[in-house]
């Protein structure tokens, strides 16, 4: 300012009790510890196997905790091995699997599932390089998961892609509102989304795609309220430009628990929209924010100071889009904060 096999085996903690893969790890080795599982009959049928890029990001660390507080097995496929472990460190995800790069077709091909966080974050000065590198970080990633997806054996290929895409796919505009049907808008942020949508479609026909257009989540360790508190905090807090230009919101619990959903749920495929039921105002956000932090939100940031910092990249927070997420209310998704005022209680208080 986010995926499975009916008969899935999980590797068990009887195998290693901190399964950080080793540098020899191959297919045949995956292969051996699965069977080594199928005897144990404690095993349930439903848990998966789920690789995840972008694991390290705000969104990918809760989906990490989640999938393993309900005992799956995760593969964190990253380009810094020692960055991860430092985010998950042994003693607190015993089990966990940390792959860099020359691992992770191996253990794509040894999943369930995939889950496609990746990207470089997009909340900064703007340049025609960091242009450049937004796009490329995100299509250069889906385009390698899809690659090493469609090169499985059938019998080993992950049956479910989740993909991260953004609501920047609409475009912006203070008077109309965006579901999954609405066509894509015409700017830059837009050009990204289509090209990583696009890219994470060329996967196999026979893998089941979700495609999660998300909005700004909202959380207590990162996101964009990690750098509104503390202008609220100093008393300096208020709306962004007019205030009035439409934000399009999504607690990150509701987010993880959307992209929980896709993992294992049939119905969930195509485009979701990835935000709550109530997007607000951008002045309204800053009202609740203050009156939740007991801090006064009036005093607005104009136009010309954020573009002095932000330059073309301010668009992102002067700009924005009514996005309703018709799909997953279809779907029957139950959302647990879809009022702002009670998602921000429930991360500051």
């Amino acid at each position: 300012m986010v995926i499975a096999k009916a008969t899935a085996l999980t590797w068990t903690h009887s195998v290693s009790p901190s399964l950080h893969v080793p540098q020899s790890f191959s297919v045949r080795d995956a292969r051996r510890i699965r069977v080594f599982c199928a005897s144990d009959h404690s095993q349930k049928e439903n848990e998966m196997i789920v690789s995840i890029t972008g694991a390290t990001g705000f969104v990918g660390r809760r989906l990490v905790q989640r999938l393993r507080a309900d005992n799956h097995t995760v593969h964190v496929l990253t380009r810094s091995r020692s960055r991860a472990e430092l985010i998950f460190p042994v003693k607190d995800y015993p089990g966990l699997i940390v792959v860099e790069e020359p691992k992770w077709k191996d253990c794509i091909q040894m999943s369930n599932a995939v889950v496609n966080l990746a990207g470089m974050p997009i909340s900064t000065r703007w340049s025609s390089e960091i242009k450049k590198e937004i796009k490329d970080s995100r299509i250069r990633v889906t385009s390698q998961v899809v690659d090493y997806i469609n090169a499985s054996p059938e019998e080993n290929r992950p049956t479910v892609l989740v993909s991260a895409t953004a609501v920047g796919y609409y475009g912006t505009s203070e008077t109309r509102v965006f579901d999954e049907r609405s066509p894509s808008g015409n700017d830059y942020l837009a050009e990204v989304c289509r090209e990583w949508e696009a890219t994470a479609l060329k996967v196999n026909k026979d893998v089941r795609v979700a495609l999660i257009r998300i909005g700004v989540v909202l959380g207590k360790d990162g996101g964009a309220l990690a750098k509104m508190v503390p202008l609220f905090m100093m008393f300096a807090g208020g709306p962004l430009g007019s205030g009035q230009q439409w934000f399009s919101w999504i607690h990150v619990d509701d987010l993880v628990n959307l992209i929980y959903e896709a993992l294992i749920n049939p119905s969930y495929k195509g485009v979701i929209n990835g935000t709550a039921p109530n997007p607000v105002r951008l002045a309204e956000l800053c009202q609740q924010l203050g009156d939740v932090l007991g801090r006064p939100s009036w005093l607005p940031v104009p136009d010309f100071a954020l573009k002095a910092v932000l330059g073309e990249g301010a668009c992102v927070v002067l700009d924005g889009q009514k996005v309703v997420p018709a799909k997953a209310k279809e779907l029957g998704f139950p959302f647990k904060y879809p009022y702002v005022k009670d998602a921000l209680k429930a991360i500051l208080l």
